[in-house]
């Protein structure tokens, strides 16, 4: 174990956000002797970053980490950690029901991850640290990224919102951003690794504060040498500017995509969801994107089952999906979290209710999925090529700048490269093509 031999295997749940966390403490444990396997049982630290978001976020991290307490029996050598925000809201009480967990680091604490485990290797005792929430970003990272076509660049970290449904606010931390020269060095170093698209993370993007705004961010990361496609996530509806839809449609290659949770389609709901915006106010938004964006691919989340929720307002939703015409939605049930406003909420639905609706749901914005990938027929689109896919060696998979995906069938195409594909079949979920020329880089 004191050698620089030793094993690492990560398992990351939930967000965009974890998966750049974990990519960090990969980074950081690397510099003192670790690399990367698949192989749980051929570890010597196995590190779970976890997600609470939902329930069954939380239910399949204890699930695994109860899986791990037979091999800790076997292999007491071996240790055992858990980070991220399930670590930051439950701290000790982790150990308590899982003892053989070595030690717990809240979101705040990603940075301390290589001085706990040297610690441990040297004495091994129980280590829990859920400080320092929202405390300073380290200036300096060291990333250990996976894939070698797309990465992600947090730009800041933690929310001032607070959504009555959700527990980001109370595991993240308020909000603090990067200071811009942090950012811009990241992204060389990614593109010098040969990462042709960044997507400049945050819990909420648009408020970014890191001495300019989003937008003038955007702009300046649009004319770093060799970034080839950027993107962005999240956005809050209430901080999307006219500054930034501006920046959208005159970047070069800022991608026509943008993800834009409403969250739900009734006044009322949005107003209990602490929202701060009406649908009228989202539906001139998007008409504003869509004048300035003709082509501009729209995807939003939607909860269904709020507490409070009514037929009528689930109609409303319905209704105001039919409008939107979003080109994917990614939908889930309200999952009750304690600590947050909405699990004290007397008006909670019923399971079969909900699931009733989000049913009904899904099955409104797949047919409009589906008939705006019809739409995409015999048409040309460039696609960055991400490599095989994962059922069929010989059947490529890229995305659009819109990030609708693409398979076709492999040539001399490899993963970074740029090439336009006519599509002959669309479906819900993705698009079919045949390669007609290369469209950028090789």
């Amino acid at each position: 174990m004191r050698g620089m031999d030793k094993k690492l295997k990560i398992l990351t749940y939930g967000c965009q956000m974890n998966v750049a966390d974990s990519e960090r403490m990969a980074g950081l444990l690397k510099k003192i002797g670790y690399t990367l396997t698949e192989d749980a049982d051929a570890a010597d630290l196995i590190l779970i970053n976890t997600c609470c978001v939902r329930a069954t976020a939380e239910d399949k991290v204890f699930g695994q980490i109860g899986r791990f307490k037979a091999l800790k029996r076997e292999k007491p050598s071996l240790i055992l950690g858990v980070t991220g925000c399930m670590a930051q809201k439950e701290g000790a009480n982790l150990i308590k029901r899982a003892p053989h967990v070595d030690f717990v680091l809240g979101t705040g604490q990603n940075s301390e991850v290589a001085r706990v485990v040297q610690s441990l290797e040297r004495e091994r005792k129980h280590f829990v640290d859920v400080s320092n929430i929202s405390g300073e970003i380290p200036s300096e990272v060291f990333p250990l990224r996976v894939g070698k076509v797309s990465t992600f660049v947090p730009i800041m970290y933690g929310c001032n919102n607070f959504c009555t449904y959700c527990i980001v606010p109370y595991v993240r931390g308020r909000e603090r951003s990067r200071r811009p020269e942090e950012i811009f060095a990241e992204i060389r170093q990614a593109v010098a690794e040969g990462f042709k698209e960044i997507t400049l993370l945050g819990q909420n993007v648009n408020s970014y504060s890191g001495g300019m705004s989003f937008a003038e961010l955007l702009t300046a990361v649009d004319k770093i040498s060799c970034v080839e496609r950027l993107r962005f996530m999240t956005s809050h509806p209430k901080d999307l500017s006219d500054e930034l839809i501006a920046a959208i449609a005159g970047g070069k290659n800022i991608c026509e995509h943008i993800h834009l949770p409403v969250q739900y389609g009734s006044d009322k709901i949005l107003q209990r969801m602490n929202r701060v915006y009406t649908v009228e106010k989202y539906l001139r938004l998007v008409e504003k994107i869509r004048a300035a964006i003709p082509n501009v691919s729209l995807t939003t989340d939607l909860i269904v089952g709020f507490p409070g929720e009514t037929e009528e307002n689930f109609q409303d939703t319905l209704e105001f999906l039919r409008t939107v015409k979003f080109d994917a939605a990614f939908t889930f049930i309200y999952s009750k979290r304690s600590g947050t406003p909405a699990a004290t909420f007397d008006d909670q639905i019923d399971d079969e209710t909900k699931h009733r609706r989000l049913e009904e749901l899904m099955k409104v914005q797949n047919a409009i999925s589906l008939e705006k990938n019809l739409a995409l027929i015999n048409s040309v689109v460039e696609v960055l090529v991400e490599g095989a896919s994962k059922t069929d060696e010989k059947i490529f998979t890229g995305r659009t700048r819109s990030n609708k995906i693409v398979l076709f069938t492999h040539g001399v195409e490899q993963a970074g490269e740029l090439v336009n594909v006519k599509i002959s079949h669309a479906q819900t979920w993705l698009l079919k093509g045949a390669v007609q020329d290369y469209g950028g880089s090789r």
